[in-house]
């Protein structure tokens, strides 16, 4: 019987920018909701695939001002 590896990594949009914008609900770094943040080391990867498929869309809930250098903006 093989030997397990070491787990697989999990993919992340987390930037380390930890801060929820309260309109929007997303955090200004990676534009997850809090409850997918929570959750995400329990979603499957498909899971996980289908929230970083509408993050690029969720950065226009959030305005510009808000954004700091890391997402473009200043």
């Amino acid at each position: 019987m093989p030997q397990p590896g070491p787990p697989r990594p999990i993919k992340s949009p987390c930037v380390q920018v930890c801060s929820v914008d309260p309109e929007s609900g997303l955090c200004l770094g990676c534009f997850r909701s809090l409850a997918e943040i929570a959750d995400w080391i329990r979603l499957t990867d498909a899971g996980r695939e289908a929230v970083m498929s509408d993050l690029p869309h969720r950065r226009g809930r959030i305005p510009p001002e808000k954004l700091g250098p890391a997402n473009g903006v200043g």
